[in-house]
C-alpha cells in the first residue's frame, strides 16, 4: 500500500504513461526507480521526468496516511475487498488508489449507484429536477453519486439525503478539505451518512484538469450518468461521454429550449444518450431485468368508459345546435336504429338531450367541447 500511497504523491490522477509503468513494471520498481532519479523511464521527456523526481523527493507516504487516518478517511487500492472492480475499464488511467471518507463499502455501494451530475450555475428548475430525481433513486435504494459542487451536484446529494438515502461525494482535491468550502457543512453530513471519495492525497488542491479527470471516477464508478442541465461547455458533458466510452448508460433531462443551461444536455440526447424525466425511468435502463416504472398515461374521462361506438354516435353530434337520427348516424356511419338506442343511452347518462325530432349536446358536454376537451 505505502507504495501506491507514495505514487499517488508523485503522478496527477488519470496519468496513463504512469499507470502503464506500473502495469508493465510493478509498484515497487516504479517507486524506486522515482526515488533514485536518473535514466528516465520510458515515455516522458527529461524535463518531466526531473518534475517527477523532484516530486518524490518530497513525498512521505507514512505521512499521508496518518493525516488521512486523522481525517477519518482510509485508501483503498485495487485487488482489496473494497475496490470496485469497474474502475478497472480505466485501463491504465485508472487510479493508483482512492482516499475514502465514509463507513459503508465502497465496492457494494458502487454496485447499485447512478451519477447526476449538471451545472454549476443551474436555473430553479434544474435544481428541483436534480433533487427530485436524486430523492427517487435514493428511494428506490440506489445510491447517487455527484462531485460535490455549487449547482445540480449539491441538489442531488441533498435529495438523496433529504430522503433518507445514499450518497457519495468524489472530489477533485484531498477528501479532508471540502471543496468547494461553501459545501464544508453538506461533504461532512455527506461523510457522516455515506462517502466521500478522492483520488488526490490529503491536503491537495483542485484544479482545473483534475476536476475534468475527477469526471471519469464518476463515469466509471457508476452504473450510469445522467446530466440535468448543461451548457455546451460544460464540464458534466465530459463525465457523460466518459460514461459512454465505458459502456455505462449516459441519459439526459430536458429543459427550455430557449436555456443556454439546457443546450449540452439537448445537443445529448440528439446524439445517443436516453431522455428521462424521473427516477423510475433511469432505474429502468440501470436497473435489473424487469425494473420497470409504471404505465403513464393521461388522466381517465368518463367518456373513456363508454363503448367505442357509442363514443363514434357521440362525436357524430355537433358541437352547437341540433341534428337529427339520420344526421347523427351518417356522420357516425352507423345505422338510424343504431343511432338512436346508443342517443338515448346517452341521453340517460346525461350527455346528449333531445329537443323534438333533434339532439343536442348537454350544456355539461358543451363546456368541455369549448374547454378543448372532445367528449370522445
Amino acid at each position: 500500500m505505502l507504495g501506491r500511497v507514495f505514487l499517488a504523491r508523485v503522478l496527477e490522477p488519470g496519468d496513463e504513461t504512469g499507470g502503464r509503468w506500473v502495469r508493465e513494471r510493478g509498484v515497487q520498481e516504479v517507486v524506486r526507480r522515482l526515488r533514485e532519479g536518473g535514466r528516465a523511464l520510458p515515455g516522458v521527456s527529461q524535463k518531466r521526468w526531473a518534475g517527477l523526481c523532484a516530486r518524490a523527493g518530497r513525498a512521505d507516504p507514512d505521512h499521508d496516511l496518518a493525516v488521512a487516518r486523522s481525517a477519518g478517511a482510509r485508501f483503498v487500492t485495487p485487488g482489496t475487498a473494497e475496490w470496485p472492480g469497474q474502475l478497472d475499464d480505466l485501463g491504465d488511467a485508472r487510479p493508483l488508489g482512492l482516499w475514502v471518507r465514509g463507513g459503508p463499502s465502497l465496492r457494494m455501494w458502487a454496485l447499485r449507484s447512478v451519477a447526476v451530475v449538471g451545472a454549476r450555475a443551474c436555473t430553479e428548475y434544474g435544481a428541483h429536477m436534480a433533487a427530485t430525481l436524486a430523492a427517487g433513486l435514493a428511494e428506490r435504494g440506489w445510491v447517487v453519486v455527484s462531485g460535490g459542487a455549487y449547482g445540480i451536484d449539491g441538489a442531488a446529494h441533498r435529495g438523496a439525503l433529504g430522503a433518507g438515502g445514499a450518497t457519495a461525494a468524489v472530489l477533485a482535491c484531498g477528501v479532508d478539505r471540502p471543496y468547494p468550502p461553501g459545501h464544508t457543512a453538506l461533504i461532512t453530513r455527506i461523510a457522516e451518512q455515506g462517502l466521500v471519495v478522492g483520488e488526490l492525497p490529503p491536503g491537495d488542491h483542485p484544479t482545473p484538469s483534475r476536476f475534468i479527470l475527477r469526471n471519469r471516477v464518476i463515469a466509471a464508478l457508476t452504473r450510469g450518468t445522467v446530466v440535468v442541465e448543461a451548457a455546451y461547455r460544460s464540464g458534466s458533458l465530459v463525465t457523460a461521454r466518459a460514461a459512454r466510452r465505458l459502456g455505462r448508460h449516459v441519459m439526459g433531462v430536458p429543459g427550455p429550449a430557449t436555456s443556454a443551461l439546457s443546450a449540452g444536455v439537448h445537443e445529448l440526447l440528439r446524439a445517443d444518450a436516453v431522455l428521462v424525466g424521473d427516477a423510475d425511468e433511469v432505474v429502468e435502463l440501470v436497473g435489473a431485468m424487469g425494473e420497470l416504472p409504471p404505465e403513464r398515461r393521461g388522466p381517465v374521462l368518463p367518456t373513456d368508459l363508454l363503448e367505442p361506438r357509442t363514443r363514434q354516435v357521440l362525436s357524430g353530434l355537433p358541437g352547437r345546435g341540433t341534428a337529427t337520427a339520420a344526421e347523427v348516424a351518417r356522420g357516425a356511419q352507423t345505422s338510424e336504429d343504431d343511432a338512436i338506442a346508443r342517443l338515448y343511452e346517452l341521453r340517460a347518462l346525461g350527455y346528449v338531450e333531445r329537443h323534438g325530432d333533434g339532439w343536442k349536446l348537454t350544456r355539461q358536454t358543451m363546456i368541455s367541447v369549448r374547454g378543448g376537451r372532445n367528449p370522445c
